[in-house]
């Protein structure tokens, strides 16, 4: 039998800032699945759909999630890399049609929570739990 290990944020307000953001980077990203097809699309590709405006609100909402970073402590060097994943998001958005097709495959958003995430558990800020139970891979048991 294997055991799960849950990762939870040592402190409360780390962890419901880091729900937030996440929730944020999910809606931008990856919250809808296009029709037919298993590509999932966010906010950012739909309000990218209007021209530059669609870009700098998507950038608005991208810049949020680096200041709750910035607020949880997050090293200048990361900050920096989330800007820059930001600013190629918004520059190439800004291209009609190419930059809708970016803005589905880049993801700049989700790119941003898992810099933030690694940040926070390489800097001790992840508390690792057993979790309730043990888990069972049935994949691995085979009846015959």
């Amino acid at each position: 039998m294997k055991t799960s290990t849950v990762e939870r944020y040592a402190d409360p307000e780390v962890e419901a800032a880091v729900a937030r953001i996440e929730a944020i980077a999910s809606l931008m990203d990856d919250r809808f699945v296009i029709p037919g097809t298993s590509t999932r699309v966010g906010l950012d590709a739909v309000i990218g759909l209007v021209p530059v405006v669609g870009d700098l609100i998507s950038q608005a909402i991208s810049s949020y999630l680096i200041w709750e970073a910035r607020r949880l402590g997050v090293s200048r060097l990361v900050i920096g890399r989330m800007c820059v994943n930001t600013a190629i998001d918004t520059v190439v958005g800004i291209v009609p049609f190419v930059g809708d097709a970016f803005d589905v495959a880049f993801r700049a958003n989700r790119k941003n929570v898992n810099l933030l995430k690694a940040h926070l558990a390489k800097h001790g800020h992840v508390r690792r739990d057993a979790a309730s139970g043990p888990v069972i891979d049935v994949r691995a048991r085979q009846v015959g």
